[in-house]
């Protein structure tokens, strides 16, 4: 049976998160509504992550099988661009082996926070950035950042009632831009927990704010006591970036 892969680009600001649920608008809803529509059958995805309500992505794959499916593989991100609201955008479509998987096949995953300053919000960055009214301190969120490379238990930033088997996950790099004028935070791991993401963004921003320092955020780590990692920072200013693959 044909294996296709898309890549998915999507505002998630009017959504209830990627994964389906009933009675609410979703991205993976609109993605099966068109796929239904051109394959005239039920076709269910699967996704690299499953993004939280008002998180973004530039590189969300996904991969479904089907054998009703018609439409050429070089025109079908353009029909389903015709099918889907105009937030949501197929980039780019292929066919791929037997064996892949958008989520199990996944190496590695970038997720991007963005944050800014300014003495008032900016009205055409609230959709896609965390306002800051007072400047981090940049040098000690960067240091701090380093912290979290490695094969580490990020249990202390996982979402409260998490069931996951195991909450160990390899951080490949952590990179803190602060030179533009939307600073940016990059986590690049094997995978990642319910909000860790936004967790380790929130405990960074009271580094940034003085409320904590690189001793204090080792002990949260070691601790693996959600309670005393910072708050968990909002679902608007993270996207994800990228998925990568053998």
């Amino acid at each position: 049976m044909p294996n296709y892969c898309l890549t998915v680009q999507y505002d998630g600001t009017e959504y209830a998160g990627f994964q389906i649920q009933p009675g609410q608008s979703t991205i993976q809803g609109e993605l099966e509504q068109a796929l239904f529509t051109l394959a005239r059958e039920p076709i269910r995805i699967a996704a690299a992550g499953r993004t939280d309500a008002g998180v973004h992505s530039e590189g969300q794959v996904i991969s479904f099988r089907t054998t009703t499916l018609t439409v050429p593989i070089d025109r079908l991100s353009t029909a389903m661009n015709t099918l889907l609201p105009q937030d949501i955008r197929v980039i780019m479509s292929s066919f791929v082996p037997e064996d892949f998987h958008a989520r199990y096949s996944a190496l590695h995953k970038t997720y991007r926070y963005q944050i800014y300053h300014g003495t008032f919000p900016n009205v055409f960055l609230r959709r896609y950035a965390l306002w800051e009214r007072e400047r981090l301190n940049w040098d000690a969120v960067t240091e701090c950042a380093q912290l979290f490379i490695g094969t580490h238990d990020f249990a202390a930033f996982a979402a409260s009632g998490s069931s996951v088997k195991s909450t160990i996950r390899t951080m490949k790099n952590v990179v803190v831009d602060a030179e533009s004028e939307i600073k940016t935070i990059r986590f690049t791991a094997d995978g990642f927990l319910y909000n860790m993401v936004r967790n380790l963004v929130g405990t960074l921003l009271d580094v940034g704010r003085g409320k904590l320092d690189i001793g204090n955020v080792r002990e949260i780590m070691d601790s693996k006591d959600r309670r005393l990692a910072g708050a968990t920072a909002p679902p608007y200013g993270l996207f994800l970036e990228r998925v990568e693959y053998p």
